[in-house]
C-alpha cells in the first residue's frame, strides 16, 4: 500500500469517527484520538463553551491522563493571544506572531509551557445558530512545527469536523426538546405507549409503567397492549388498527379515543390513540407508527405544591390542603390525611378560597389542575 493510499484510508476512518460522534457523544474520544495519532500530537481540544461573567466555559480534549480517553474540563481562559481569528481558517503561533513573543506571552508561560504545549495549530469553527468553537491541536517544544502537510491535513478534516458538530448540536437540541415535552406529559399524569407497525409496544413512560404494572384495564400480553374485557379489547385494537392506516396514508376516519373498564371498579381509563406521522426515509419494521396516550382519573395529581403555593401565594399548610383536595379526597379526609382538625382544615379552606377567587371546592380543584402548577417540577 502506497503513502497516498494509506492516507486516505486513514482520512475515510476519521471521517467516518467522526460522524459517528455526531450521533453519539461517547464517540468523541476515539475521533479526537485519531486526530492526535495523525497530527502526533500531545493534545487535541474542542472548546465548546467560552467563559463569560455568568460562568466557566467548557472543553473536551484527548492527550489527559494517558492520551485514551476523552476529558470534560472547564475553561476559563477569555483572554488568550488566539481570539477573534478567521473564521474556519486554519492558523498556527507563527502566523500569528514569533517565537520570542510566544515565549513571553503570560498566557504561554502560565497555562501552556506547565503542560509542555509550544506548537499550536487550530480554528476556529462557525456553526449555525450554536455560535463559535475551538479546535486546537498541540505538540510538546522538542516536537517539530506544524508543517505545510499538517496543515492542508487539517484543512482537509475542517468541513467534516464542522458538519459533525452541527449534526450533534442539532440532535442533542432534538433530543433535549423532546425529554422536556416527555416530562411535562408525565407530570399531567398522562401515561404514553409507543408502538410499531406490528403493535408492539416501543416505548413507554413511567406513567404508562405504573399503569400497566397494575393490570386493572390495560396489560401487555407478548408486547402488545390489550385491555383486560375482551369487548374493550376489540375497540382498542380497532383504534390501534385505524391508527396504523393513517400512518401509512389512509385518509379513512375512525374513532381514536375510548374508556377502558377496570375490574377494581375504579373509573375508567381514558385512553386516545393517534398515528405517528409516516417518515419516508424510514421504511422497514420496528419504527414507530402510534402513540397511545392514557389518563388514569383515578391517580394522584402530580402538580408542585412549590409551583402551586407561588402561584397562589399559600401557606405551606393551605398548600397541603389544596393538593389533597385536588387528588380527589373530601375535605375530611384531607383532614384526616393531614392529622389537622376539621376546623382547621375549614379555616385553611376559607383562606385558599379569599386567595384564589373561588367560592367552591369543586372550582378549586379545577382550578388546581387546570393551572401551570401541573406543569412544574414536582418538589
Amino acid at each position: 500500500m502506497n503513502k497516498i493510499e494509506l492516507e486516505l484510508d486513514q482520512y475515510d476512518r476519521i471521517v467516518s469517527a467522526l460522524y459517528d460522534a455526531s450521533l453519539d457523544s461517547r464517540r468523541w474520544a476515539e475521533a479526537l484520538e485519531m486526530f492526535r495519532v495523525l497530527f502526533q500530537a500531545n493534545y487535541v481540544t474542542l472548546i465548546l463553551r467560552s467563559p463569560d461573567e455568568s460562568n466557566l466555559g467548557m472543553m473536551i480534549a484527548v492527550g489527559v491522563e494517558g492520551g485514551d480517553k476523552v476529558t470534560y474540563l472547564p475553561y476559563g481562559h477569555s483572554m488568550t493571544p488566539f481570539v477573534n481569528q478567521s473564521v474556519d481558517k486554519v492558523f498556527t503561533v507563527e502566523d500569528l506572531m514569533t517565537e520570542a513573543e510566544w515565549r513571553r506571552m503570560p498566557y504561554y508561560l502560565h497555562w501552556c509551557a506547565p503542560v509542555d504545549v509550544f506548537h499550536v495549530m487550530g480554528a476556529d469553527i462557525a456553526t449555525p445558530d450554536s455560535g463559535k468553537l475551538r479546535f486546537r491541536i498541540t505538540r510538546a517544544e522538542t516536537a517539530p512545527k506544524f508543517s505545510a502537510l499538517d496543515r492542508a491535513r487539517c484543512e482537509a478534516l475542517l468541513p467534516h469536523l464542522r458538519r459533525a458538530l452541527h449534526i450533534h448540536n442539532l440532535l442533542d437540541r432534538s433530543e433535549s426538546l423532546g425529554t422536556l415535552y416527555s416530562q411535562a406529559i408525565g407530570r399531567l399524569s398522562v401515561g404514553t405507549i409507543v408502538l410499531d407497525d406490528s403493535g408492539k409496544v416501543l416505548e413507554q413512560n413511567l406513567i404508562a409503567r405504573e399503569i400497566l404494572s397494575a393490570n386493572d384495564g390495560l396489560k401487555l400480553v407478548g408486547g402488545r397492549l390489550e385491555a383486560s374485557y375482551p369487548s374493550d379489547n376489540r375497540e382498542l385494537q380497532q383504534l390501534i388498527r385505524g391508527a396504523f392506516a393513517r400512518h401509512s396514508g389512509d385518509p379513512l376516519a375512525v374513532a381514536s379515543a375510548m374508556s377502558v373498564s377496570r375490574p377494581s371498579g375504579l373509573v375508567s381509563l381514558g385512553v386516545v390513540v393517534e398515528p405517528v406521522p409516516s417518515q419516508e426515509w424510514a421504511e422497514g419494521k420496528g419504527q414507530p407508527a402510534a402513540v397511545v396516550y392514557i389518563r388514569d382519573a383515578a391517580g394522584k395529581s402530580l402538580a408542585s405544591t412549590a409551583a402551586a403555593k407561588q402561584l397562589f401565594n399559600l401557606t405551606p399548610a393551605e398548600t397541603a390542603l389544596a393538593m389533597e383536595l385536588a387528588n380527589g379526597l373530601s375535605l375530611e379526609e384531607a383532614a384526616e390525611a393531614l392529622n389537622i382538625r376539621r376546623n382547621t382544615a375549614r379555616a385553611h379552606l376559607r383562606s385558599i378560597f379569599s386567595k384564589t377567587g373561588v367560592r367552591r371546592q369543586t372550582e378549586l380543584v379545577r382550578i388546581m389542575l387546570n393551572s401551570v402548577a401541573a406543569l412544574s417540577r414536582n418538589n
